[in-house]
């Protein structure tokens, strides 16, 4: 599939670009703040949009994609395209999960409470979706069949957070293992390709919880998956020759280069704090632009409006 225009999911793993396609990513609540300003730039292709699920299903079975519209609109009128990243998990507080979710019994507390450490150390409490409920995960998937419906050849992807997770046990009361997690988001991934016939439909790997350096299979079992449904996978960072990443997901990009539909990395505001290993500098476009795609086969990078690069004129 051609990077530099991303438009569905096809079934063709043609040639790669020589170069991943350049994408801007930011909220959707800042999109006229921070990609507005940007968006005219002859270097990119698109905006990546994160929208949290509260914010697509205010109440219940009431879905509002006006922000998605308005949007897509602005970006089509400038031939640019526009990727969404359905939101479920939340590295802080609010918790933007539908009101309905989090209080009817039903859903079961509707989340799990979990801790958010990084490389670059704690972090603050968050929440995630407890897809592992079959309850949780049929909303959830009401929800991908109503953007489906909407927008399915409109959009040139739509992607799910990244896997990593941290569910603080000693507070959960969802019924959270790593083994329903990890079938769980498996089941959204064959949900979201079957609903998305002409979009993209993409899942962020990362890491899985319970698992190093794929001791549990799993890893290597939603690679196998992702190429066997049609599924493009991606991840929220681009951090070359990171160990945590090297000994996770980025063996595995490696390994499946050419043979999954759509391969789209981000480079999020955090990743310009990390340190590169090998020159003890802070990571440059250049290494994030040839490590992404020459080692990680990324056809779009997504990066955050806070990238020093975008705030010069483009070349």
């Amino acid at each position: 599939m051609a990077a530099a225009a991303p438009s569905g999911s096809g079934s063709g793993h043609g040639a790669r670009p020589a170069a991943p396609a350049q994408y801007l990513y930011s909220s959707i609540g800042d999109f006229d703040s921070e990609v507005k300003p940007l968006a005219d730039r002859p270097d990119i292709a698109g905006v990546q949009v994160v929208v949290p699920w509260k914010a697509l299903e205010p109440q219940k079975d009431q879905y509002d994609f006006s922000a998605v519209e308005e949007a897509l609109g602005y970006l089509q009128a400038r031939h640019k395209k526009l990727f969404v990243q359905v939101q479920d998990r939340f590295f802080s507080a609010p918790t933007r999960l539908p009101n309905y979710l989090l209080t009817d019994p039903v859903y079961a507390g509707g989340a799990a409470a979990t801790t958010n450490e990084s490389g670059l150390g704690p972090g603050e409490p968050g929440a995630v979706a407890a897809q592992w409920n079959p309850q949780v995960r049929g909303r959830f998937q009401s929800l991908l069949q109503a953007l489906a419906d909407r927008f399915d050849g409109r959009l040139a992807g739509v992607n799910l957070p990244e896997t990593a997770t941290q569910v603080d046990l000693g507070k959960d009361r969802s019924g959270y293992t790593d083994e329903s997690y990890f079938r769980a988001e498996l089941d959204n991934m064959a949900f979201g390709a079957k609903v998305f016939k002409r979009t993209q439909f993409i899942q962020y790997v990362n890491f899985w919880p319970g698992e190093w350096n794929n001791d549990h299979g799993y890893m290597e079992k939603t690679f196998r998956f992702a190429e066997a449904h049609g599924v493009g996978l991606g991840g929220p960072d681009v951090l070359p020759n990171r160990q945590a990443q090297m000994e996770n997901s980025y063996p595995f990009f490696e390994r499946y280069r050419g043979r999954l539909p759509m391969v789209a990395m981000a480079v999020q505001e955090p990743d310009f704090d990390y340190i590169n290993p090998a020159t003890g500098k802070p990571y440059t476009k250049e290494e994030f632009v040839d490590f992404g795609g020459r080692r990680l086969g990324a056809d779009v990078l997504f990066w955050a409006t806070a990238a020093p690069w975008l705030h010069r004129p483009a070349s």
